[in-house]
């Protein structure tokens, strides 16, 4: 089974929301999902994003690999970097 990171779209029509969900790469994007681990709102300004950084790391350090915009999310909020660290024992 191979597990993503990715957006799950909510809110109404041209306003949307995303929560960061853990789903297996074959479910539908708004479909089944395994884990809620943060959410993403592009519409303030600026935009805001609230990350379980322990969830993120968890998931990443089992394999599962994150979406484009996902990974541009994570490296703004530094997770990426602290995995470096831990994967590479800095």
């Amino acid at each position: 089974m191979a597990v993503k990171i990715r957006l799950k779209r909510m809110g109404a029509k041209k306003s949307p929301f995303y929560r960061i969900v853990v789903a297996d790469s074959r479910s539908p994007r708004d479909g089944r999902f395994i884990e809620t681990i943060g959410t993403y709102n592009p519409v303030t300004e600026p935009a805001q994003i609230n990350i379980n950084e322990e969830l993120a790391l968890k998931w990443l350090q089992n394999g599962a690999k994150p979406s484009d915009t996902v990974r541009n999310l994570f490296s703004k909020q530094g997770i990426l970097e602290k995995f470096h660290n831990l994967k590479y024992g800095k």
